[in-house]
């Protein structure tokens, strides 16, 4: 995820708002599928008790 963000940020100084060039657009859109896979595979740990809540408190 951070070098994505990264690679994102070089990629909008490097281009300067040029929309021929979409390197900005396909580095946010990996970050949001990448985003979108960790969710999924948390809540399916979750749900199938692979993760849970061992904190001595609860």
């Amino acid at each position: 995820m951070l070098i994505s963000l990264f690679s994102s940020l070089v990629f909008l100084f490097i281009d300067k708002g040029n929309p021929k060039k979409k390197r900005i657009m396909y580095g946010l859109g990996f970050r949001v599928t990448l985003g979108a896979i960790i969710l999924i595979l948390i809540t399916y740990g979750i749900f199938t008790g692979q993760l849970g809540n061992n904190a001595p408190w609860g």
